[in-house]
């Protein structure tokens, strides 16, 4: 194997330290993706060098000029504070002619907007929850297709911020606040869908052309309070404390069929496609007691931290941390090369 010099972009502030000794399990959570694909590969043998990058592209060109990588490996989900401008990175390091990791900046545009994505689903008959947005500064008009209950959530932030049991909203009047939480709390239009109850499903897609699908995968939920509905809040994503003590995990779906299971791989490629990603991604489900299966959102670059979801779906197919961490940086040299890559 080729050793290689990789350029990693993060924010500032997920520069990660060489290593953990003490820093609390807390304190990891916030960096672990940075310093899991660090690590590992330099343990691979690759020259890595970090770069904090937060309102400014001029220290990237910097940096590629001095430091002349083979490969950036972007781990950027936002520029200047806001999550939709992570796509001009990507343009950029395109403009530069550097290949990088992840998927491209149209993809992540078609991605990142979570009402187009639905659209385009629709368009393509794949079934969606019934939606309807919300803009900052307009007054909330509820439209007659929306059923309840619905559930209430940023239309572009990602990693469930903002989404907590008190997103579910089962009457006008709570959907109201709800939205209205959306736009003072966290800035954003607000995106409301029909709530499916039932199984969180999750599936990893590796590739640009030729696309390898992962297992399926499911967040369980053990111990939920009374009549908490099992969803993936913002507690249930990134509080260490309250997934202890709710049982919330991971794992292989379990149970089902092996007509289910190809038919959400067809899918997830379907959809992989649809929105032009590339590099990997993750596309989101709600499997309905009936057996319907409802697409949620795609996530271009999601979490790749060792101990998540796609990083443990990929070792059950028998994809070693290690060995997937490779593969996306062929991937991202493979994109800068025009071949397809897998």
């Amino acid at each position: 194997m080729k050793k290689l010099r990789v350029l990693h972009l993060t924010h500032p502030d997920l520069v990660p330290p060489d290593s953990l000794d003490g820093h609390s399990e807390a304190e990891v959570n916030v960096f672990k993706t940075d310093f899991d694909v660090v690590s590992t590969l330099r343990g691979l043998g690759h020259e890595v060098q970090s770069l904090g990058v937060e309102d400014e592209l001029r220290p990237i060109r910097s940096a590629i000029r001095a430091f002349k990588p083979d490969v950036v490996f972007n781990l950027l989900e936002e520029f200047a504070g806001l999550p939709e401008l992570d796509q001009h990175v990507a343009a950029y390091l395109e403009l530069l002619r550097v290949p990088y990791t992840g998927c491209n900046p149209r993809g992540l545009v078609l991605a990142r907007g979570k009402a187009l994505a639905k659209k385009l689903m629709a368009y393509h008959r794949i079934k969606t929850p019934a939606f309807a947005t919300f803009r900052i500064g307009r007054k909330v008009r509820v439209p007659k297709h929306l059923p309840f209950p619905c559930i209430v959530k940023s239309l572009i932030e990602e990693s469930s911020m903002g989404i907590s049991q008190a997103s579910i909203c089962d009457t006008e009047e709570k959907l109201v606040e709800r939205v209205s939480f959306v736009h003072e709390k966290i800035g954003t239009d607000a995106l409301a869908e029909e709530y499916i109850a039932g199984r969180e499903l999750y599936q990893g897609v590796l590739g640009n052309d030729r696309l390898t699908t992962l297992p399926v995968w499911e967040m369980m939920f053990e111990n939920l309070p009374p009549g908490a509905e099992p969803i993936a809040t913002e507690k249930v994503k990134h509080d260490l404390e309250y997934q202890k003590r709710r049982g919330i995990t991971h794992g292989p779906a379990e149970g089902l069929s092996e007509g289910l299971d190809a038919r959400i791989s067809r899918t997830s490629k379907r959809i992989y496609r649809i929105l032009g990603l590339d590099g990997y991604g993750r596309v989101d489900y709600r499997l309905r007691d009936d057996g319907q299966l409802f697409f949620l959102e795609a996530n271009p670059n999601p979490e790749i931290a060792q101990c998540e979801e796609l990083a443990s779906s990929a070792e059950e197919a028998g994809i070693p941390y290690p060995k997937l961490l490779q593969r996306l940086v062929n991937l991202g040299l493979q994109r800068g090369t025009g071949k397809s890559g897998t």
